[in-house]
C-alpha cells in the first residue's frame, strides 16, 4: 500500500536527518490530538466529554509532551523500553490526569523508529515496508526493554489483566524476567490472546495499517466510490468499524469479555446501517450519540480501540494525508 509521500514536508524541508524525525514527531502529536478530539467517539473522552479524574485537556497535554521522545526514537537514539519509560515520564510531568496514552506509546514508538529509517530513502511512502520494519524492530527487543516496560506500569497507572507468570503487578517478576532472559517481545507473545496491543506487535501491526487504509480511502474522493470527506466523521467511522470487529481489551480488563463483545455488537449494528446507506454518517449521528451516552453512563470506555486509531491516523499523516 503506497501513499503519496515524496520525502519532503509541506514547508519544503528535506525529510532527512533531524527534519525527518521532526516530521515524524509532529505526525504523532497530531494523530493523538485528532483522535481525542474526534466526537462522538462512543465511551471515550473527547472534545465534549470528560471523566471525573481525567479530562480532554490532559490528553492534549500528553500529546504535546511526547514530541522529544518520538523525535529521539525516530532518529534511532533510544530503544523501545527506554523510549516508553521516557514517554510515560514526559506525559506525567505535563498533566495530572493519569494514564492517557500508554497503549498508544507502545504502537507509536516502534512505528516511529521504522519511519525514521524509511523516510531517509527516496520514493513513495510504503505502509507495508513501514509495518514490516516495525515488526522487525519489536522482535529485536531485549530483556532490558522488558524491565523498562514493567517499571512503567506503576507510574503510568495502567490497568492490566492478572496473569500467572510474570505478573505485571508483582515487582518480584523483575528478577524472574532477568533470570530467564525474557524479552519485551516475548511478553507480547504471552499476552497476544487477550490484549490488542500485544496482538499488533506479534502480528506485524496489520490492524494499524488497516485503520490507515480505511481513513485514507474514505478521505480520498474518487468517482463512483464511497467517501466521507470529513476528518472528524472518518475517525468516528473508523473507530466504530474497528470496535465492531474487535472486542476492546480495555473494556474486557475493566469488566469482562461478555461486556466487550456486547459493545462490539452494538457498534456493528450502527456500522451496518452506515454502510448500507452510502456512508451518509449524518443520517445516523443520533444513533452514535445515543451509543456514546450509554457507554459514558455505564463508564465503559474502549480505550484500546482509541490507541489503535491513533496509530492508524499517524500512518496516514506520515503518508501525506491532509484535510
Amino acid at each position: 500500500m503506497n501513499f503519496n509521500y515524496h520525502g519532503s514536508t509541506s514547508n519544503g524541508l528535506s525529510c532527512s536527518g533531524k527534519s525527518a524525525a521532526s516530521y515524524i514527531a509532529r505526525c504523532a502529536q497530531l494523530a493523538m490530538i485528532l483522535e481525542v478530539s474526534a466526537s462522538p467517539k462512543p465511551g471515550n473522552i473527547d472534545r465534549h466529554h470528560d471523566y471525573d479524574d481525567t479530562r480532554y485537556e490532559h490528553f492534549l497535554a500528553s500529546a504535546v509532551s511526547i514530541y522529544p521522545v518520538i523525535e529521539d526514537a525516530a532518529r534511532g537514539c533510544t530503544g523501545i523500553g527506554e523510549s516508553l519509560k521516557d514517554a510515560v515520564c514526559q506525559s506525567n510531568s505535563w498533566q495530572a490526569g493519569g494514564n492517557t496514552h500508554f497503549g498508544a506509546f507502545l504502537l507509536l514508538i516502534p512505528l516511529s523508529m521504522a519511519a525514521g529509517e524509511l523516510l531517509e530513502k527516496d520514493g513513495p511512502f510504503d505502509v507495508d515496508q513501514l509495518i514490516s520494519r516495525a515488526h522487525e524492530i519489536v522482535m529485536s527487543t531485549d530483556t532490558d526493554d522488558a524491565l523498562d516496560f514493567y517499571k512503567c506500569f506503576s507510574s503510568a497507572g495502567v490497568r492490566v489483566i492478572d496473569v500467572d507468570e510474570f505478573d505485571l503487578q508483582d515487582e518480584g517478576s523483575l528478577g524472574s524476567l532477568k533470570e530467564k532472559g525474557v524479552t519485551l517481545y516475548d511478553l507480547m507473545v504471552m499476552s497476544q490472546g487477550y490484549d490488542q496491543i500485544a496482538n499488533e506487535w506479534v502480528n506485524g501491526f496489520k490492524t494499524c495499517a488497516y485503520c490507515a487504509q480505511t481513513i485514507t480511502r474514505l478521505m480520498t474522493v474518487h468517482d463512483g466510490e464511497d467517501s466521507i470527506p470529513d476528518i472528524n466523521q472518518v475517525i468516528v467511522y473508523t473507530f466504530l468499524k474497528l470496535l465492531s470487529e474487535n472486542p476492546d481489551t480495555f473494556i474486557r480488563t475493566k469488566t469482562n469479555i461478555e461486556t466487550a463483545e456486547n459493545v462490539s455488537m452494538q457498534a456493528k449494528y450502527i456500522i451496518s446501517k452506515i454502510e448500507n446507506n452510502d456512508y451518509k454518517m449524518s443520517l445516523f449521528w443520533g444513533d452514535i450519540e445515543s451509543f456514546d451516552a450509554e457507554l459514558l453512563d455505564r463508564k465503559i470506555n474502549p480505550g484500546s480501540t482509541a490507541d489503535m486509531i491513533i496509530a492508524g491516523i499517524f500512518i496516514t499523516l506520515l503518508g501525506g494525508l491532509r484535510f
